[in-house]
């Protein structure tokens, strides 16, 4: 495997249509796919967990 094969990029949370930001100070990134609330990324998360990059990343409508 090639190393720019190694190198995945991780789709962006913010832009992700099931992330919120919680008032939870010590979880302050939540997740409504998984329905989880963390202090780190939730595709961060995911990574650490299952050690796949985020499956449920479904990219937020469009404004307009």
């Amino acid at each position: 495997m090639a190393a720019a094969d190694q190198h995945v990029k991780k789709p962006p949370c913010q832009s992700c249509r099931f992330y919120f930001i919680t008032w939870d100070q010590a979880k302050p990134h939540g997740c409504r796919a998984f329905g989880f609330k963390s202090s780190i990324l939730p595709c961060y998360e995911v990574q650490v967990v299952s050690n796949l990059n985020c499956l449920k990343f479904e990219a937020k409508p469009g404004r307009g």
